[in-house]
């Protein structure tokens, strides 16, 4: 397990905590890695019923570490640890509860996209600039964002760059509640375990049915990271990349 990824089970809930503050939050392949088996975990221990995902105060994750992505330009291809764990989000038969305190940018937007229940504080601001990078998005967004959001709102968030505050993307369906910083953890944690009481058969079928076809998602997550490879060739999509990370290097 990566240190910057704590895991603990109690009352029916996996709870996956974000801790790598002093970077943001920013996801290694390493962490992609961690959650991926914690997530792994909970899907074949029938005493665990609900996953919570968290980050630390006043951060939720900004995405991408900013290493990785410099990898991913130069190599012209998106890393295999995202795309796997973002498949990972979009299996999981277990419901997923969020909560976001603080930033969630990139990356942390996307994830919620994945998730059954979002709580956030009053302060939290959500943003995905793909095309600020010269890329599209990922993790399957293109196809979820829509349907969560409406075609416009996701055209804001995604194309546009335009950022979310807390109450914005509540009005907009990203999240299902918003509550003081303090309460984050304790309101999700709530949810989870309400979820994790539940009758789980239940639970799972009612999730799949309102789901639907989860194939087409991570059919839309591999066309996705193609076109990243596509527009990485370009010239100025390759820029936009590198320029991005050299100005928000951490």
């Amino acid at each position: 397990m990566d240190e910057h990824i704590s895991v603990d089970v109690a009352e029916g809930v996996l709870s996956i905590r974000i801790d790598r503050p002093e970077k943001s939050n920013a996801f290694t392949t390493e962490m992609f890695e961690s959650c991926m088996e914690a997530i792994d975990v909970a899907e074949r221990d029938g005493a665990i019923r609900a996953i919570l995902i968290g980050g630390t105060h006043g951060l939720f994750t900004t995405g991408h570490d900013h290493e990785d992505l410099r990898a991913y330009a130069e190599s012209g291809a998106f890393g295999e640890g995202p795309i796997r764990f973002m498949k990972t989000l979009a299996m999981v038969d277990k419901p997923l509860v969020a909560a976001v305190d603080g930033l969630a940018f990139g990356l942390g937007t996307t994830m919620l996209f994945h998730c059954d229940f979002v709580v956030a504080s009053e302060w939290s601001v959500f943003s995905s600039p793909f095309t600020e990078l010269g890329l599209p998005p990922e993790g399957g967004a293109s196809l979820l964002a829509p349907g969560i959001m409406g075609y416009h709102r996701a055209f804001e968030l995604m194309v546009l760059g335009e950022q979310f505050d807390a109450q914005r993307a509540l009005a907009a369906g990203l999240v299902n509640r918003v509550v003081p910083p303090e309460e984050v953890s304790d309101v999700a944690f709530g949810c989870a375990r309400a979820l994790a009481a539940q009758p789980p058969q239940a639970v799972r079928l009612v999730r799949r049915l309102m789901r639907g076809e989860r194939r087409d998602v991570v059919m839309r997550i591999n066309q996705e990271a193609k076109a990243f490879t596509e527009l990485l060739q370009s010239p100025a999509a390759h820029e936009a990349l590198i320029t991005y990370v050299d100005r928000n290097r951490r």
